[in-house]
C-alpha cells in the first residue's frame, strides 16, 4: 500500500527553509497542476516506484494492491508538505479536493513510451483512465 509522510523543514533560517524531500535515485520529475474536481492515475506501475510531493492543494489518495484487488483499499489524505510513496503493483488514484501542484518523482524514465510499457490501466475509482492505457491493454 502507499505509505505518507509529511516533510518538516529540515533547516529555518533568516533566509528561509530547507526542505529535504527525497534522497535516492530518481530518472524522472514531473511537475503537475491538477484542478479542483479532477481524477489522475487509475492505474498501476510494473517495476517504477512513483513519490509524490504536495506542493500547493489538497487530494485523497486511493489505492489497492493488484494483487488482492478485493483487499483493503486504502485512502489518504494529502496535504502540502506531504509525501506520498506508491510502490509497485499498488493501483492508485489522486482526487483533488482544490487545485492543486505537485511534483512527481519515479525511479524509472517516463519518455519516449516508457511509461507506457510500465503503466497497467486499473480504475481504483470513478474518473479518468488514459485512453492510451486503455488500447494497450486490457483494465481489471
Amino acid at each position: 500500500m502507499e505509505t505518507l509522510r509529511h516533510i518538516n523543514p529540515a533547516v529555518i533560517d533568516d533566509r528561509g527553509e530547507i526542505h529535504n524531500l527525497f534522497e535516492g535515485r530518481i530518472e524522472h520529475i514531473a511537475l503537475i497542476t491538477s484542478k479542483k474536481g479532477a481524477v489522475r492515475g487509475n492505474h498501476y506501475h510494473r517495476r517504477d516506484y512513483q513519490y509524490i510531493y504536495l506542493v500547493r492543494g489538497a487530494f485523497n489518495s486511493h489505492s489497492c494492491e493488484v494483487r488482492d484487488p478485493q483487499g483493503t483499499r486504502q485512502i489518504l489524505k494529502v496535504r502540502p508538505g506531504d509525501l506520498v510513496d506508491t510502490p509497485p503493483l499498488t493501483a492508485h488514484a489522486q482526487e483533488f479536493t482544490e487545485d492543486s501542484v505537485f511534483l512527481a518523482l519515479t525511479t524509472r524514465q517516463r519518455e519516449h513510451g516508457k511509461y507506457e510499457e510500465d503503466t497497467i490501466a486499473y480504475q481504483v475509482i470513478e474518473g479518468y483512465v488514459n485512453p492510451q492505457l486503455l488500447q494497450a491493454r486490457p483494465a481489471n
